[in-house]
């Protein structure tokens, strides 16, 4: 991609070798911290900063439970050292900072591992994180959307500093182009709705934005929406704005329709189904190679047309051994393809279409039973085991995890681990040394449970492996004692002053 912005050409300045010292640079890039940041600010107007994490940083959470009734996530997937998108940002951010050698932006990189106090000062959360400094000023950085290439970064920069959308006068135009182009038609440029679709296109920099302007050709196609969505001048969808509609409606509705009704799950759109502003996925596990599959397909794509904005519909490919860990996720077996799951991405319940028959019909009243509440979700969990309680570390599943845990005369403490995680499985030589010496104490339960193969109907944060206390109640009724006597003392007190007032 050819980057023209005049704006940012800056006249090339001689090396200082001080300077050199105070930012260390690595192909053009500065690497910052704690010492150097505030200068950094300072002697660049703008300052492109990625915080990135070089390597994974582990913590086993510690949590103090009462009995709740929200779900667990049934399988919180370990800890890699950098995840692809990651890989993806760094590479992307390389190559912008070579395209943008010599303008007025500088590029920079953070070690979020290693500058926690600084990262922490930025109120930095999240990754990956890119943000641009302008002119000093330390509070009010702007946010780049996760770029998907080095090009992403500079059609944000350049939609920031000039015009965010291309001024076009015929939809020919685009019969060329196979991607998605977002048309505004606005007869007035300096309208509100113009000010919304160009936030909208800035925050968006790997979807084409264009605006058209001429009212003959607005009323040669007879356009009654705002905005349409089109890929080779076909239209997709259309949009009407409104005076409250905002960046994020447009956001929402333009990163909905950008997928088809039913995306296949695969290493590319991995990341576009994980960050759909819709949180009610629809994933259809199936053998794509099977006999009866394009009359599953067509069901399941007709059904995704009618929830399109409520569910996102996936297809997941069981015969597709790269999909092995997501079936792993949602414990789904390769025979039991075709089956249909429903889960939210906020409280990861999971819900299951008790049937056999995949037709548009039951697909329909599964959707409408889960939107309105009505569906079951679907809990697992391995048989008790044998001898479970015979050891100092009890072996819980998910059928008899609340029985133990919440007995309200013994205080419990639970591991929650995935048998998969060489981090999950370091702990188990402690809890048992715990146990062990714990043993002669009645009143405490040690005991784990293997997250991975059973479903848990409570709420947990952070990954495995996790340490949870579910204390014992007596203290708890201890404490409403002592409250409901205090109480009753004021109100005696309370009588006997308005007595004395009288």
């Amino acid at each position: 991609m050819v980057f023209c912005l005049c704006m940012l050409v800056a006249a090339a300045t001689q090396s200082d070798p001080q300077g050199d010292k105070i930012f260390p640079e690595t192909e053009g890039i500065l690497q910052l911290g704690k010492g150097n940041f505030n200068r950094a600010l300072k002697k660049h107007k703008q300052l492109l900063v990625h915080f990135c994490k070089s390597h994974t940083e582990t913590h086993t959470h510690i949590i103090t439970h009462q009995p709740p009734n929200i779900r667990l996530p049934s399988v919180c997937l370990p800890d890699t050292p950098l995840t692809s998108e990651g890989h993806r940002v760094a590479a992307a951010f390389e190559s912008a900072a070579a395209e943008l050698q010599g303008s007025e932006v500088k590029l920079a990189v953070i070690d979020v591992k290693k500058e926690k106090d600084l990262v922490k000062k930025l109120n930095v959360t999240g990754q990956p994180t890119i943000r641009l400094y302008l002119s000093g000023d330390i509070n009010n950085p702007a946010p780049c959307p996760v770029p998907q290439s080095s090009a992403s970064i500079l059609t944000w920069l350049q939609r920031r500093a000039g015009s965010p959308a291309d001024l076009i006068v015929d939809l020919s135009q685009l019969e060329a182009t196979e991607e998605l182009t977002v048309v505004g038609f606005f007869k007035e440029l300096n309208h509100e709705y113009v000010q919304v679709f160009y936030a909208a296109a800035i925050t968006l920099p790997d979807i084409r934005f264009v605006v058209m302007q001429r009212d003959e050709v607005i009323n040669k196609y007879s356009v009654t929406q705002d905005v349409l969505l089109l890929r080779k001048s076909q239209r997709i969808q259309g949009y009407k704005m409104k005076p409250e509609t905002s960046k994020e409606d447009l956001i929402v509705f333009i990163s909905i329709y950008q997928m088809d009704p039913v995306t296949e799950y695969n290493g590319q759109t991995a990341s576009q189904i994980l960050g759909s502003p819709v949180l009610n996925h629809a994933l259809l596990f199936v053998n794509k190679s099977s006999d009866d599959f394009p009359e599953i397909f067509s069901a399941f794509h007709s059904t995704a047309e009618a929830f399109r904005m409520k569910i996102l519909f996936v297809l997941v490919n069981v015969d597709e051994h790269r999909n092995g860990r997501l079936m792993e996720y949602f414990r789904v077996r390769h025979f039991e393809a075709p089956h249909i799951r429903l889960v939210n991405l906020t409280d990861h319940m999971t819900y299951h279409l008790p049937s056999e028959t995949l037709d548009v019909e039951i697909i329909k009243q599964f959707c409408h039973s889960y939107l309105e509440g009505k569906a079951k979700p679907k809990l697992q969990s391995e048989p008790i085991p044998e001898g479970w309680d015979e050891k100092p570390v009890k072996e819980l599943v998910g059928m008899n995890l609340e029985k133990v845990a919440f007995n309200p005369n013994k205080t419990v403490f639970v591991l929650f681990y995935v048998s998969y995680s060489e981090k999950s499985r370091s702990v188990f030589p402690l809890w048992e040394e715990l146990a062990e010496a714990l043993k002669d104490r009645e009143d405490v339960v040690v005991a784990r449970i293997d997250a991975s193969t059973n479903d848990i109907n409570m709420s947990m944060q952070g990954s495995y492996p996790s340490l949870c206390l579910f204390p014992a109640l007596y203290a708890e009724r201890e404490d409403e004692d002592r409250r409901k006597y205090i109480e009753a003392m004021k109100e005696e007190e309370a009588k006997e002053k308005s007595k004395d007032e009288l």
